[in-house]
């Protein structure tokens, strides 16, 4: 009886009925209409990666989970204006990230409407923000837009780690839609790198992130570039709740910065820098005039970057702290906290790689074996030697320093280093090895 009178029910009629006037497309998806649709709503470029690439296998599970039934991933291009990117203005540079972030996010929005329409199922996680917060500060992206936008054939890396797209340079913004079809034809990469090994973003980056032998800082790029987002944003609101008053914070917080600031919340987190997109010549479109005039270009483009006055946020004791002090005597440094605090075992080796500070290891060659214990248990053992870091599962070698420690307190310990000699009293941190090379360990990844 409930059976029939749900089949009777108006809403059920209208969905037998349509089912039978509308069914869902032959697959696969015909790649040059996919294409075309994207195009029509806005996109500059398209291409086309199947779930099972092995470029994006990485991914997979994240995808999976995001879209049950993911099989094909569209990647989208959307051309940014150059000459706004380029300007010391950053307000204007911002306004055009916003603003071409949005139009691919409306374009995303716009195919999945159309592809729903149809009966295919898809999402269009967003171009950069809003993100899944509760994960931060592990991965809290959907999906990760450049291996998708490489493996689609739509650029290769370059050394400053934006996508170079062949014929529009690094001046884009990237989007992923995600669908339950196959399409007829998929894209691959490209055969070449349009980077020119130029090393323009290499002299521009206020914080030197990237260095010449392709080696890339995250924190140092992270932590002032970012200023305004995320960590950032926490550790100015640690800073408001520490302030005794009003005036104990303006000691602390400039009024720039605190209108940049609201800035910031008001109209959409502001980037601080992205100065090696600024200075890029790379890309069909763009490498005219650099080619023409060198010279005018490091003069009309570079230089303003690099002359401007202004802040640069470090850590005390980082690598980029150092850089500013050797390269930019217009610009000078504030200090600021470690923004990619780690609040789990497992976090904190994913994020030892970025945060470590290569020059500050140059006469380091030291092995550490680390056993956690309580809420998290894991040995990993990090060694640090010639500026690199390893850093692997288990105990291997013969170690300079043993360190074993209940993973609440070595969290607590990473954020307020005071507290090491109440730990090693309460034997809830033990050293084997001499306590210097702990030291040693801190100054390659301060805090």
């Amino acid at each position: 009886m409930a059976r029939k009178k749900l089949e009777d029910h108006p809403t059920v009629v209208q969905a037998r009925r349509r089912d039978r006037t509308v069914a869902r497309p032959t697959e696969p998806l015909d790649a040059s209409w996919l294409r075309q649709l994207c195009l029509d709503a806005g996109a500059d470029d398209v291409g086309f990666v199947e779930i099972d690439r092995a470029d994006i296998a990485d991914q997979r599970e994240d995808l999976s989970a995001a879209l049950p039934g993911v099989r094909t991933l569209i990647s989208i291009v959307s051309r940014m204006n150059r000459e706004n990117i380029r300007t010391p203005a950053r307000s204007v540079a911002n306004l055009e990230f916003h603003h071409t972030g949005d139009h691919s996010n409306e374009i995303g929005r716009h195919v999945v409407g159309e592809l729903e329409a149809t009966g295919v199922r898809a999402i269009n996680p967003a171009m950069g923000f809003p993100m899944e917060m509760d994960k931060f500060p592990r991965k809290a992206w959907v999906v990760s837009h450049k291996p998708v936008a490489v493996a689609a054939g739509l650029g290769k890396m370059g050394i400053h780690r934006n996508v170079i797209h062949p014929k529009f340079g690094n001046f884009i913004l990237l989007g992923t839609i995600l669908i339950d079809a196959e399409v007829s034809e998929y894209t691959r990469p490209i055969e070449y790198n349009p980077c020119l090994e130029c090393k323009l973003c290499v002299t521009a980056c206020p914080t030197g992130a990237i260095a010449s032998d392709g080696h890339f800082n995250f924190s140092a790029c992270y932590t002032h570039n970012y200023r305004e987002f995320m960590g950032g944003f926490g550790d100015w609101a640690e800073q408001v709740a520490e302030s005794r008053n009003a005036h104990d914070y303006r000691s602390r917080v400039s009024d720039s910065e605190s209108a940049s600031m609201w800035q910031s919340l008001s109209f959409g987190a502001n980037y601080k820098a992205a100065y090696c997109m600024s200075v890029c010549p790379a890309g069909e479109d763009v490498i005219g005039p650099w080619l023409d005039d060198r010279k005018a270009h490091l003069t009309q483009v570079v230089r303003p970057l690099t002359d401007k006055e202004e802040t640069v946020y470090v850590v005390p004791g980082s690598d980029a702290e150092q850089h500013v002090a050797d390269r930019f005597p217009n610009k000078r440094t504030k200090h600021v906290a470690m923004s990619l605090r780690a609040n789990s075992i497992d976090g904190l080796v994913e994020g030892l790689p970025l945060i470590f500070q290569r020059e500050q290891a140059k006469d380091m060659s030291a092995t550490y074996h680390f056993t956690f214990t309580g809420d998290e248990s894991r040995q990993i053992t990090v060694t640090i030697r010639d500026r690199e870091l390893d850093v692997s599962d288990g105990h291997h070698g013969e170690p300079d320093l043993r360190i074993t420690a209940d993973t609440r307190t070595w969290l607590r310990f990473l954020a307020k280093p005071s507290l090491l000699a109440w730990a090693l009293v309460r034997r809830q941190i033990k050293l084997q090895g001499s306590p210097r090379l702990l030291r040693d360990f801190g100054r390659c990844f301060p805090s």
